[in-house]
């Protein structure tokens, strides 16, 4: 096996952009502005420490997603999470690959590559992940012309005999679509019949108001057979500093992570702490980012709604939406909006060169004042 690790193209991009831009409609978190001490985030200043102080941040995510403590892994942020569930999955299947093959065909060269379906428009670090791991990347459409639907059969007739994994996230990115858990059990169901897994990336699930019975508010996956699911602390919480992530699977699962992520950096305690701390006031935090959801949901609506040259959907409580214009593609947009400094992201970082995806994630006024001047460009543009 040839691992190599080319450079992501999305990521390359962005590095850098969100600071110089003077409008951000590109990033997604719910970041917090406004002063901290140099250690705590803005989010957390002034909230009290945990009680407990022997409750570990895996006992509070086991508590959370209703699964006993060796089915999740804490890991340095979403990336290493995707990043250490990938290498698992592709170890667990080329461990069964080995224990199945006739002893005259157990050469690892002789194996086909194990294939990976990733939802097409994605996101694409999580294709690129387990392309660079050496697996055999390919697509399933999420059509816009249903809403980006999730549609179970197509894994069916895009599963070969290597079929490993397939990839969702919920909500969809870059659409914003949601996904039910009934849903999910589907999908789940049939990656299994195809001998594969499903992994959701759910960082993005919370994002609902008002809030569900899942973890976090949201609709899940987790402790679906079959399943492993994806969060972090840094979309919802607005936690990115922290680099905190998680992994929920089976234990097998979880202790193959756990041996690929002691050849990486560790969580850093502080960070650690600070999460038990945002966990353990999760009712304030989460009531006020349910509040900006909502009221950037509106505004993002609204936004569209009023603009009959854009195309595309904002789906209940998103906070952001794919769209196109219908006139230029998605570069022209971006260029036009980078001219009069509002970043957004273009399509073709989302497999779709002819769109563009928007996002609200700062406070309703910083978001309002963005959406005028990123109006004006759209309106010049018509």
């Amino acid at each position: 096996m040839t691992t190599t690790f080319p450079p992501i193209p999305y990521l390359e991009w962005i590095v850098g952009r969100t600071d110089d831009a003077t409008y951000d409609l590109a990033t997604s978190d719910l970041c917090v502005s406004g002063d901290g001490d140099e250690i705590v985030p803005p989010v957390l200043d002034g909230l009290p420490a945990p009680e407990d102080e022997t409750e570990t941040l895996e006992q509070h995510l086991a508590a959370r997603y209703d699964v006993p403590e060796s089915c999740v892994l804490v890991t340095a942020g979403a990336s290493s999470a995707n990043f250490l569930a990938a290498s698992a999955l592709l170890g667990d299947y080329e461990a069964d690959a080995a224990a199945t093959s006739d002893e005259d065909d157990s050469d690892e060269e002789s194996r086909p590559r194990p294939q990976v379906l990733a939802e097409k428009p994605g996101y694409q670090p999580l294709g690129a992940v387990p392309e660079a791991l050496d697996a055999r990347v390919d697509r399933f459409v999420r059509p816009p012309e249903y809403d980006y639907d999730i549609e179970p059969d197509r894994i069916t007739a895009a599963a070969s005999d290597s079929f490993a994994y397939a990839i969702v996230t919920n909500r969809h990115n870059p659409s914003g679509r949601l996904a039910s858990r009934a849903e999910l059990a589907e999908m789940a169901r049939v990656t299994a019949d195809a001998g594969g897994h499903l992994l959701v990336d759910e960082v993005y699930a919370p994002f609902v108001d008002p809030a569900r019975d899942g973890p976090f508010g949201g609709v899940s996956a987790a402790g679906l057979p079959n399943v492993v699911t994806l969060g972090s602390l840094t979309k919802f919480y607005g936690l990115g500093g922290l680099r905190i992530g998680w992994i929920i699977a089976g234990t097998e699962l979880i202790d193959r992570a756990q041996t690929v992520s002691r050849y990486l950096p560790t969580v850093a305690e502080p960070s650690r702490n600070l999460a038990r701390r945002a966990l353990h006031n999760g009712e304030t935090i989460e009531t006020a980012a349910r509040e900006r959801v909502s009221k950037n949901h509106e505004q993002l609506a609204t936004f569209v709604a009023d603009r009959p040259m854009l195309s595309g959907r904002v789906h209940a409580g998103g906070t952001f939406a794919f769209l196109s214009h219908d006139e230029l593609d998605g570069d022209e947009v971006v260029d036009a909006a980078w001219d009069a400094g509002v970043l957004v992201v273009p399509g073709r970082f989302f497999d779709d060169p002819e769109s563009f995806r928007i996002a609200l994630g700062g406070t309703p006024d910083e978001m309002q004042a963005a959406l005028d001047v990123f109006g004006d460009v759209l309106d010049s543009l018509s």
